[in-house]
């Protein structure tokens, strides 16, 4: 039998971002920022795709994330 248990490190995080899905984001982790669409949360990852390319990004290593960012980077 598989006695596997998730242990969110932050639910409110992973509350929030699950009723985001499909929405343009910018995220900020500790290694940089990453801009696309929010494509699946999970308890320890989400994934991001952007420009064809999809970058699983552990929950721990976000800093912030903005839904539907307007400014362009320069």
């Amino acid at each position: 039998m598989n006695d596997t248990t998730w242990n969110l490190s932050d639910p409110y995080v992973f509350q929030t971002l699950s009723s985001i899905v499909g929405a343009k984001v910018a995220v900020q982790t500790t290694r940089g920022s990453v801009r696309g669409t929010l494509k699946n949360v999970q308890p320890d990852h989400i994934v991001v795709e952007m420009g064809g390319n999809s970058f699983f990004i552990r929950t721990q290593q976000i800093i912030w994330v903005v839904p539907n960012p307007k400014l362009k980077m320069e």
